[in-house]
């Protein structure tokens, strides 16, 4: 008996299209910059009217920060690839946080999430998605740390806090830097110092 094709539903259809919408939207925004990035040329390439891209994206702000959170969610998962190679917690941590530096030389990125986002998403807008994504698995990695006696922290939230803004700081150097290869390197090997002395006895 031949077998029916699968249909697309109508919701697998909307979720394809805002998909795509952000797809497009993302290498626009990287190439031209959110203020040079013009919606025409968004649902053009995407082949859909400027009614669609509304019916998704209440605004082209709105539209800028799905962008940025698909590339939070997208560093999230190369930290979390990362850290699954490692053969222990401490590696583990180790790993993640090289991930997250590494992300800053992808010009791309660079251009979006370093650049535009703080000034078009607003400082606490952009810190909540920041919070949503790679402070929450930096968290994640420090809390099973403390209740393996690896480390041990006063305050996990100032930990916390202060790791997360050391690193943002870092790859924001990495990122303006004339030689961003060796700049992450360097941000590397420091970071891994200063992680090291987190370690009871260490």
């Amino acid at each position: 008996m031949p077998t029916k094709t699968p249909t697309t539903t109508k919701a697998q259809q909307r979720e394809m299209t805002r998909a795509k919408l952000i797809a497009i939207a993302r290498d626009i925004f990287a190439r031209d910059g959110y203020a040079h990035a013009a919606t025409e040329d968004i649902v053009k390439v995407a082949g859909v009217t400027r009614g669609a891209l509304y019916h998704h994206f209440t605004n082209k702000d709105d539209l800028f920060r799905a962008v940025v959170e698909d590339i939070q969610a997208e560093i999230a998962g190369r930290i979390v690839d990362e850290s699954e190679k490692a053969p222990d917690s401490w590696a583990e941590l180790i790993a993640g946080c090289h991930a997250f530096l590494a992300a800053s030389i992808d010009p791309k990125l660079q251009r979006i999430l370093l650049i535009d986002a703080p000034a078009v998403l607003g400082w606490e807008a952009w810190r909540k998605l920041d919070a949503e994504y790679g402070t929450r698995l930096l968290r994640e990695i420090l809390e099973v740390l403390q209740h393996q006696g690896i480390i041990n922290p006063r305050s996990m939230e100032a930990l916390v806090h202060l790791l997360t803004g050391a690193m943002n700081e870092a790859s924001l150097w990495i990122a303006q830097s004339s030689q961003p290869q060796q700049a992450l390197a360097e941000a590397q090997a420091e970071l891994e110092t200063l992680l090291t002395a987190l370690r009871v006895g260490g």
